[in-house]
């Protein structure tokens, strides 16, 4: 029976994320490795840590792949970042023993009127909007019974009230290109350390995020390797697991830190938990049919539910997926040396 055509339990335990993360690691370090001494021709490695598990992971790798001694990791806030991504990051980098440095951002980004054009967008649509306020921007879409993937203004007044605006596109695209100020300065900051000391710049998108094009051009997206990029976010956290990031990292949920109010990478732009993504993209690039991916989706809610519910994990034994759990040498390169 073709289970790719016929989804059943039997096909469905065959369709798998899981990697083996010790082989997994070892062919990313070796590739850094290869990368930094032979193509980049670097001393050292540096890269932005916020607390995050995808930057967590690839600090890890970093210590491991050009020894803790030749990492630097830069922690980067501004006026809107949480506390808590400056603490969980320094928590990382003396977790592997890795040198940082603070670099306050928010005094540049208010000299370039980051805030002040931000909140002139804002006001074109709440008068009202100014100290004691805070705003972010979500989604809503098919899920939310909206019907269509429109961005709301989510505002909270100093009483503590909080209200939902439709955007017009001057002033959604307005409000973004002033908050996307703030990962290009981080990219700035990050390369003058790197010129300075020799070293190259680490890029953390995952795979999802980097086939959604959920990175900043000559923000975020710009690095000299990106070692995660091929590892579907299941799988970074399974590595997370493996190279000992935090549990305090590892169970927080993503976060773009980057508005007033806490937002999630779910509301703000895909609009569905990482693992479904995860599972979409997996079926997309597998050429599974949509009844199987569907399926298996359906089959993993139910199985992740039944593991929640007697305290054991996801349970049960997975099949290791080689060809899409590590990198060959072919695609390894092709990964780390984008731009």
């Amino acid at each position: 029976m073709n289970n790719r055509a016929n989804p059943s339990v039997a096909g469905m335990a065959q369709i798998s994320l899981a990697i083996d993360p010790e082989v997994e690691t070892e062919r990313i370090v070796m590739a850094m490795r290869e990368q930094l001494r032979h193509t980049l021709k670097r001393r050292g490695l540096v890269l932005g840590l916020s607390g995050g598990v995808d930057p967590s992971v690839c600090a890890a790798l970093a210590a491991r792949a050009a020894g803790a001694a030749k990492v630097l990791c830069i922690f980067m806030p501004e006026n809107d970042s949480d506390p808590e991504s400056l603490r969980l990051g320094r928590l990382v980098a003396d977790t592997f023993g890795i040198e940082s440095v603070v670099e306050d951002i928010g005094p540049s980004l208010e000299a370039m009127g980051c805030y002040a054009r931000r909140d002139a967008y804002i006001r074109q649509i709440e008068p009202e909007f100014g100290p004691g306020w805070a705003s972010k921007i979500v989604i809503a879409g098919d899920l939310d019974g909206e019907g269509y993937n429109i961005s709301y203004l989510v505002l909270r007044r100093p009483d503590g009230t909080t209200g939902k605006l439709r955007m017009p596109g001057p002033v959604y695209r307005g409000i973004v290109a002033a908050t996307n100020m703030k990962q290009r300065t981080r990219k700035q900051v990050e390369y003058y350390h790197a010129d300075r000391m020799n070293y190259a710049v680490i890029g953390t998108p995952i795979l999802l995020e980097y086939d959604q094009g959920f990175f900043l051009k000559n923000g975020d997206g710009a690095a000299d390797l990106k070692p995660i990029a091929h590892l579907y976010k299941s799988q970074v956290y399974q590595l997370a697991a493996y190279l000992g990031v935090p549990e305090e990292i590892t169970s927080r949920p993503p976060t773009t830190d980057t508005y007033q109010l806490a937002q999630t990478q779910e509301e703000f732009y895909f609009a569905l938990p990482y693992h479904q993504m995860d599972q979409c993209l997996y079926g997309l690039n597998e050429s599974l049919p949509a009844a199987v991916t569907a399926a298996w989706m359906a089959w993993r809610r139910s199985d992740r539910h039944e593991a929640l519910s007697h305290s054991r994990g996801l349970g049960g034994s997975r099949r290791i997926d080689q060809r899409h759990g590590a990198l060959d040498g072919r695609r390894q390169r092709r990964v780390l040396q984008r731009p």
